[in-house]
C-alpha cells in the first residue's frame, strides 16, 4: 500500500483540522484550562539548560551501555491480558511473572512505566530477548523517533505529549513500543503523565473492536493515542499566537518578544521529532511484515494521516511564530513613528516662536539708533507679540490638523 500525501492546511485558526475542531468542542473543559500567560507551555527536557536534542554517547563508551538517569522514577511493570471474553489487569514484580501471559492464547500489554530500574530493563532484555543496541534506545533516552523490523517483533519509538493538568503546558517524554505475536511492551520515562489512559478504557470497557483484534491492532491503537495526545498542544499553540498576535497589535510590550520566542523554540523542537515519528509510522504502514495483517494497515493509514495533520499544523505555527516577530518589529517601529511624529509637530510649532523669542532677546540699544527694534518702546509691543506669537501657534495647529497629522497621534 502507498503512502498517499495530504495538502496543508490554508490558514491557521479557521482552518485547523477537522479532529482539531471537534476536540476543541468536545473535550477541551476535560483536559485542562488555557493559562492566561505563557512562559515555556511545553516541559521539553532536552531544549533546558542547554541540553542537547536527542541522546548522545559519550565519546569512547561502548556500545550497549545503559545511561541510567539518577532522577529517573523506578519501574512499575503492569500487565493487561485480553480477549474477546476477559480482560485481566494485574501488577508485576519482575519481567519474568509475564511469561505465563505470553504462553496463552490472548494478547498481553506490558507497560513499563519508568526507567529508573537498571535490573528491571536488563530482564526485560532477557525475557524478550532484545539486542543490548535494542534495549539501549529504549534505556537511554531521548532517541530520534524510529521503526526497526526483525523476524518476530517490531521496535518502535515515538515521543508523546500529555498535559500538565492545573498548571497548564506539556511533558513530553519518550514511548518505546515492541510488538510481538500475541504482545506488546511500551516502555515509559514516568506514570504520572500519560496519553493512553483511552486504549485502557477501551480494553477495560470492551469499546470498539480493540479486544477482537490481534496485537498488532493494539499497537496501532496506542500510536494513535500518541498521536492525538498532540492535538490540545497544538490548539494550546493556536490560542496562544492569536493571544499574542491582538497584545501586539493593541499593546506591543517588550516582554512579548521573549514568549514569542519560547514558543517558537517549542515549535522547533515538536518539528525536531515530530518529522520522523510522522516518517517512522508511514515505514510501519508501507513495511510487508507478518505481524502487521492489512486490516490494520487501513487504520495505521489514518494514524499516519493524523501525524501528518499534526505536522502540518506544527509547520504552520512556525511560520506564524516568524510573522508575530516581525509584526511585533513593525509595531514597535510604528509607535516610534507616532512618538516622532509628536515631537515634530510640537518642534514645528515653537520654531517660529523661538524664532521671535530670540530676536527680541537681542541686546540691542534703542537710544543708540532709532532702528534698534522701535517696538521694544511700543506702548502695546509686549501684547502684539504675543498676540503675533499665538496667531502663528494657532495657525500652524490648524494646518497640521487639516493635513490630517494629528490622526492617531495623540
Amino acid at each position: 500500500m502507498g503512502v498517499q500525501t495530504r495538502s496543508k492546511f490554508p490558514m491557521p485558526f479557521q482552518a485547523i483540522p477537522r479532529r482539531l475542531k471537534l476536540w476543541r468542542g468536545q473535550q477541551r473543559s476535560k483536559l485542562f484550562s488555557i493559562p492566561t500567560k505563557i512562559v515555556s507551555p511545553v516541559a521539553f527536557p532536552w531544549t533546558q539548560d542547554g541540553a542537547e536534542d536527542f541522546f548522545a554517547e559519550e565519546p569512547g563508551s561502548a556500545p550497549g551501555t545503559l545511561r541510567i538517569d539518577p532522577d529517573a522514577a523506578p519501574s512499575e511493570l503492569i500487565a493487561i491480558d485480553y480477549s474477546r471474553t476477559h480482560w485481566n489487569r494485574q501488577l508485576l514484580a519482575a519481567p519474568t511473572d509475564c511469561e505465563p501471559l505470553l504462553d496463552s492464547g490472548s494478547v498481553t500489554w506490558l507497560d513499563v512505566q519508568g526507567l529508573g530500574s537498571e535490573d528491571v530493563l536488563r530482564q526485560l532484555g532477557q525475557v524478550f530477548r532484545l539486542h543490548a543496541l535494542t534495549l539501549e534506545d529504549i534505556a537511554n533516552v531521548p532517541q530520534r523517533p524510529k521503526v526497526e523490523f526483525e523476524d518476530d517483533r517490531i521496535l518502535v519509538l515515538v515521543h508523546m505529549l500529555s498535559p500538565r493538568g492545573k498548571g497548564g503546558g506539556y511533558f513530553t517524554e519518550q514511548v518505546s513500543l515492541l510488538l510481538g505475536g500475541n504482545y506488546v511492551v511500551t516502555v515509559q520515562e514516568e506514570s504520572e503523565h500519560d496519553a493512553l489512559e483511552p486504549v485502557r478504557e477501551r480494553l477495560r470497557t470492551d469499546r470498539g473492536i480493540i479486544r477482537r483484534m490481534g496485537s498488532d491492532y493494539l499497537l496501532c491503537a496506542l500510536l494513535d493515542a500518541i498521536v492525538d495526545g498532540c492535538y490540545p498542544a497544538m490548539d494550546y499553540y493556536a490560542q496562544e499566537i492569536e493571544r499574542l498576535e491582538c497584545a501586539i497589535l493593541f499593546e506591543p510590550d517588550r516582554k512579548l518578544m521573549r514568549e514569542i520566542y519560547m514558543i517558537e523554540r517549542d515549535l522547533l523542537t515538536l518539528r525536531r521529532w515530530m518529522a520522523p515519528q510522522t516518517h517512522a509510522i508511514a515505514l510501519l504502514m508501507r513495511e510487508q511484515h507478518p505481524l502487521i495483517s492489512q486490516d490494520v494497515r487501513a487504520y495505521l493509514q489514518e494514524c499516519y494521516e493524523h501525524a501528518t495533520d499534526v505536522l502540518d499544523v506544527v509547520t504552520l505555527y512556525q511560520e506564524l511564530t516568524v510573522n508575530l516577530m516581525n509584526l511585533y518589529m513593525s509595531a514597535v517601529s510604528n509607535r516610534m513613528n507616532e512618538i516622532m511624529k509628536v515631537l515634530t509637530i510640537v518642534s514645528a510649532i515653537f520654531i517660529p516662536l523661538t524664532f521671535l523669542a530670540g530676536i527680541y532677546g537681542m541686546n540691542f540699544n534703542t537710544e543708540t539708533s532709532p532702528w534698534n527694534m522701535p517696538e521694544l518702546n511700543w506702548r502695546y509691543g509686549y501684547l502684539i507679540c504675543w498676540l503675533v506669537m499665538i496667531v502663528i501657534a494657532c495657525g500652524l495647529v490648524l494646518y497640521f490638523w487639516r493635513r490630517g497629522w494629528f490622526k492617531n497621534s495623540f
